[in-house]
């Protein structure tokens, strides 16, 4: 082992040693009696007090002695005393100050009195939920119909998601296929909804599940030649303890893939699309091989920005282990070697190829399907003129 490595990985066992001893309710739920129920409230701080920490281990460098005041629920009106102690991490503490929201756990016993409260977290929902309604807005004002038909695709998008996709991940169905198809539905009715079911939906819908196809696929044997494990995040090695459900966790690296790579390549596939269609319409004189072409050359001029996307996004959450890498100068190939490293990069290259699988695919189809829908079309005007 090297001297690099070795002053890398020391800091590190003692900071997991140190977070080891933090108590448990600054990390999740407390530890309650048997003869109560932990139940979740929304609190306001009143006032509080600093205090000298009197553990004696130092794990503690304040203690804050704060009056809260209920605000949800039952007991809403309620105050109580707790305390909050600091350990000078700022991922772990939660610094309270007077005026502050925060989520709080409560104890009930079997009376139905509230005998103690804890901090759980800080309240961040409320403004959640006022910067999704800015992006609704935004997408009404600006798109109109399409806008509101935008607004209704996303959310049958997150329910498909949340209620089907993961629910039969979680029963331990395949990962990959699930997600190719859960991810063609959403295509398709993302598609339809936006464009109409006509030749640049069907050609878009196509290239889309093709690329994003190519890029699960291309993951799977890279990630499997490269011996990833699929445990390279805290969550996925989680998923490892749940008793009863046959969870593939390396299997879900790769529909990891296929979903994040799933928008840029439907953007990529739409645009390729559209535009086939539009020079289609000015020119319905125009080859098929000429009217390809031409959806190629508009394929590789959004291919290139799309791609920067692709890597940037993926690139973007690990700044600050690649940052770790550079302060403590580690090697080159001991960085690449990493499994959560290598597996940044084969999720980035895998979905940038999918996305670039998707751009011949696109233009071909919607050369040779540019009547699709057409015929129809002039067969219904004969109809109602007849």
């Amino acid at each position: 082992m090297s001297v690099k490595f070795t002053k890398i990985i020391l800091p590190l066992l003692a900071l997991s040693f140190i977070l080891a001893a933090v108590p448990v309710y600054s990390a999740g739920e407390p530890s309650f009696s048997d003869d109560t129920e932990a139940i979740i409230l929304r609190g306001r701080v009143l006032t509080v007090e600093n205090l000298e920490p009197e553990d004696e281990a130092g794990f503690f460098i304040l203690e804050q002695l704060a009056e809260v005041e209920i605000t949800s629920g039952a007991y809403r009106g309620q105050r109580h005393k707790l305390l909050n102690q600091l350990t000078g991490h700022p991922y772990f503490d939660l610094k309270l100050a007077p005026g502050m929201k925060l989520l709080l756990w409560g104890e009930v016993d079997q009376d139905g009195n509230l005998r103690n409260i804890y901090v759980q977290d800080y309240i961040r929902d409320q403004y959640l939920y006022l910067l999704a309604a800015l992006f609704v807005l935004l997408i009404i004002a600006i798109g109109r119909k399409k806008g509101v038909i935008t607004v209704v695709t996303l959310a049958v998008t997150v329910v498909i998601v949340f209620f089907v996709l993961l629910p039969l991940l979680l029963k331990g169905y395949a990962p990959i296929p699930t997600t190719v198809v859960a991810a063609a539905l959403i295509t398709v009715i993302a598609l339809v909804a936006l464009n109409g079911w006509h030749s640049k939906t069907l050609s878009a819908a196509a290239g889309t599940v093709g690329g994003v196809l190519v890029a699960g696929l291309l993951a799977y044997f890279a990630g499997n030649a490269a011996n990833l494990t699929g445990f390279s995040s805290e969550e996925a090695q989680m998923l490892s303890f749940i008793e009863g459900s046959p969870i593939d966790v390396r299997g879900l690296l790769f529909a990891g893939i296929i979903i994040g790579a799933l928008g840029a390549v439907m953007d990529v596939a739409m645009s390729i699309a559209a535009a086939s269609h539009e020079i289609y319409q000015v020119n319905p004189a125009i080859s098929i091989r000429h009217q390809i072409k031409s959806a190629m050359n508009v394929g590789r001029d959004v291919m290139g920005t799309m791609a920067n996307t692709l890597i940037l996004a993926y690139v973007g959450p690990t700044l600050p282990l690649l940052l770790l890498f550079l302060a403590y100068e580690m090697p080159f190939v001991q960085i690449i070697n990493r499994d959560l490293v290598a597996t940044e990069a084969v999720r980035a290259f895998a979905g940038s190829i999918g996305l670039i699988a998707a751009v011949p695919l696109t233009a071909v189809l919607s050369g040779f399907l540019r009547d699709f829908g057409q015929k129809k079309s002039d067969a219904q005007k004969l109809e109602n003129q007849s």
